[in-house]
């Protein structure tokens, strides 16, 4: 049943995916308001930001190249519906390969640092190329309206080798990938840059690049890939803001197919993949059991908006039990891949991912200014949810 629902997550899935944990347990004290309140005006936090120092550049290996890829014009964010203060951005970017290369680091230049607030990276195999043609010469202006992903069909189809690329916050470093390893970019590949726009100083326009690190297809590199371990959500109102319609799981699930179609049927089919049945909490859990041998060499996270901590754990509940990745207080805008000590796993061995969501950061969040509360489930969008785990891993076979 599980090698079913993970067929069948190959061909919906459309994201770049314990024990009950009550609403007031957080490992920070304080109320929500106190917690999350900007401390300073949004000219003040504007002007923060476009001040972090740029991170830093990190020499070149034998062999290694940069390329740089700059949005072909300008772009000047603006809240898609209208209200709030957060626009996401996807631009495709063509690197011009007429032959296979390895990609090995990257790094990002915001043309505007007042409002570029942080960049996730996606490789577009040329199977895929045509269908970003078409999202980004359907929609106006410059790239395409993005959350979570690019937006194309399948873009986290592949729960065993994935597209997710790198993530960049300001005053991240540039990043390369271990000595020895890379990610193959086929010839005709392009690259989507979702920008996620901060609009809390107001609209300015932005021309923002991404440099690459790259050596030749014929160097003997070992193939990095994207593992996933994403786990359903099942998020109820809380007790004292459960008179939405929404609030009803049935209608919920209706929402969401009538927004997203076939792919509305995701949390469904994780529940089959993970051997877990729909019962409405704040934690939800799911444990993958490895297929192939493999090697970890990097983890990261990925939830929305009412994310609150995620944890990767590697053969839970077993002598030989390690976590791999815990974030005790979810950052969203702090999605990038963080390297650990190489994990090798054999053919059975498990990997188990938990995530806690909270509804009280609506009554803090601009992006839910005037949405109540509704009984979220996994979805694509903004106010929707995931809970995904990102292994950044070598394939022995």
């Amino acid at each position: 049943m599980r090698r079913a629902a993970a067929g069948l997550l190959a061909g919906l899935l459309v994201v770049a995916l314990g024990a009950c944990v009550s609403e007031g347990d957080d490992r920070r004290t304080g109320s929500p308001q106190d917690l999350l309140q900007p401390a300073d005006p949004p000219q003040a936090e504007a002007d923060q930001l476009a001040a972090v120092p740029r991170g830093k550049r990190l020499p070149l290996r034998p062999g290694e190249h940069r390329m740089t890829l700059a949005m072909p014009e300008a772009y000047t964010p603006s809240a898609p519906t209208g209200v709030g203060t957060d626009d996401y951005r996807c631009f495709l970017l063509d690197p011009g390969l007429d032959r296979d290369v390895w990609l090995t680091g990257s790094d990002v230049l915001p043309g505007n640092p007042q409002v570029v607030h942080h960049v996730i990276l996606f490789r577009i195999p040329p199977d895929k190329v045509a269908e970003a043609e078409s999202l980004d010469a359907s929609a106006p202006g410059e790239g395409w309206t993005c959350f979570g992903g690019t937006g194309i069909a399948g873009d986290f189809s592949n729960i065993d080798d994935a597209s997710w690329l790198a993530a960049w916050a300001p005053g991240g470093d540039e990043t390369k990938v271990r000595d020895g390893y890379g990610v193959r970019l086929d010839a005709g590949s392009r690259i989507v840059m979702q920008v996620h726009y901060n609009l809390l100083q107001g609209a300015a326009p932005d021309t923002s690049s991404t440099q690459l690190r790259w050596m030749a297809a014929d160097r003997d590199l070992t193939p990095l890939h994207t593992y996933l371990t994403p786990a359903p959500v099942e998020m109820p109102c809380r007790p004292a803001h459960d008179d939405s319609p929404l609030c009803d799981r049935d209608a919920a699930v209706a929402d969401v197919m009538a927004r997203f179609g076939a792919a509305g049927s995701t949390n469904s089919l994780l529940h089959l993949l993970c051997g877990t049945q729909a019962k409405a909490s704040t934690t939800t859990t799911c444990t993958r059991t490895v297929g192939r041998p493999m090697t970890i060499l990097g983890v990261a996270g990925h939830m929305h908006l009412l994310g609150r901590s995620l944890k990767i754990e590697v053969d839970p509940d077993t002598p030989d039990a390690r976590t791999i990745l815990d974030i005790p207080v979810w950052d969203f805008d702090d999605q990038g891949t963080r390297p650990i000590k190489p994990v090798r796993l054999a053919p059975y061995d498990t990997v188990r991912i938990t995530c806690h969501h909270v509804q009280w950061l609506r009554d803090v969040l601009p992006a839910f200014e005037g949405i109540p509360d509704r009984y979220v489930i996994w979805a694509e969008g903004s106010t929707d949810e995931m809970c995904l785990g990102m292994l950044q891993v070598a394939f022995d076979d």
